[in-house]
């Protein structure tokens, strides 16, 4: 080989070296977060949840974040909801004509506010626009579930009722691009007794409810709706309206409106707690019952009865089936 083609071979070889150098860094820098993930055990992809085109159903994407901590990434996903994908099909969930006016993250609960436009969507687009959100948004460490608020006020379904928090589970996909289902179930529930100062237990066969509904919301909603059994009558003062619900290991949080602070003498303090609290109890996952209102849980109910305290079932306020008699009438928390 003559001496200046090895010049050039020397240099290529040092070439190839020096690239082959940078290569390995470059994997070696690359694969530094992802060691980093698994130390922290946190995924090393997101995904964000978009409509198609049809609008009917919903379609996942993968997606790396730039954001890391938790305030970054809720604002981050929601510009990235409110915007259109590179993909074509997909449609952003959250329609232009619709804005974001603002956010709070109390505890684990993310509460959206949206202006009035949002009521202009479809029945079908907003379901899916709030599975998309809901999705999403619980991926962020820290956030375990989301209500929604339009305009003045808390998001209301078709029928009136306060939707409430939501979570992941609250969404259930079927074949057929329906989101939800039909299933029914027993529940035991709690309402006073003509006297007010004892509970009457109510056991409801065949309640048949929309899979997009969790349980506990479902048992606020038939204890707001009143009792069917004769000689009994609804604990919870007249008006009131659940604003949201959640359960968070094996709490559940249930924050109502300020009809709850409506009194009826009529009915003891503690017939009003346990109404509540026993009947939520009834449901597996469930030991504890907190219970605010408009998400305020200082002061007291009443006299006795702490809002920041959490209650266990207390069955002491059962009304015999016998003997008619209130087991035990001690107002104890």
């Amino acid at each position: 080989m003559k001496r200046s083609e090895m010049h050039k071979e020397r240099a290529r070889t040092e070439k190839r070296r020096k690239y082959g150098l940078a290569a390995v860094a470059v994997l070696f820098l690359g694969m530094l977060p992802m060691a980093g993930c698994r130390e922290e055990e946190a995924p090393s992809t997101y995904h964000v949840e978009y409509l198609n085109k049809e609008k009917n159903r919903i379609i996942q994407v993968d997606y790396e974040p730039q954001a890391t901590d938790t305030e970054g990434l809720i604002q981050e996903f929601l510009a990235v909801l409110c915007s259109d994908s590179d993909n074509v099909e997909c449609r952003k969930p959250i329609p232009n004509d619709v804005e974001v006016t603002s956010y709070s993250l109390e505890g684990v609960l993310l509460t959206l506010s949206f202006d009035a436009d949002y009521n202009n969507m479809s029945t079908v687009e907003e379901v899916l626009c709030r599975a998309a959100v809901v999705r999403t948004m619980t991926q962020i460490e820290g956030v375990e579930c989301v209500s929604f608020h339009v305009g003045d006020g808390p998001l209301v379904d078709a029928r009136g009722n306060i939707v409430g928090s939501m979570t992941p589970e609250s969404f259930i996909e079927n074949p057929g691009a329906q989101i939800n289902s039909i299933q029914n179930t027993t529940l035991t529930l709690y309402f006073s007794n003509a006297a007010g100062d004892g509970l009457v237990r109510e056991v409801r066969d065949e309640v048949y409810y929309s899979s997009n509904i969790a349980l506990e919301k479902l048992v606020m909603e038939q204890l707001l709706g009143g009792t069917e059994r004769e000689g009994a009558k609804s604990a919870i003062p007249a008006g009131t309206r659940l604003v949201t619900i959640s359960v968070v290991d094996g709490i559940c949080y249930v924050n109502l409106d300020e009809g709850f602070r409506n009194q009826d003498y009529q009915v003891s303090e503690a017939v009003v707690i346990y109404s509540i609290v026993n009947s939520l109890s009834e449901l597996p996952g469930i030991s504890k019952v907190q219970i605010s209102v408009n998400g305020d849980n200082s002061g007291m109910y009443r006299d006795r009865f702490s809002l920041s305290e959490m209650y266990e079932r207390n069955l002491d306020y059962v009304v015999s089936d016998e003997t008619g008699e209130v087991q035990n009438t001690t107002e104890e928390e």
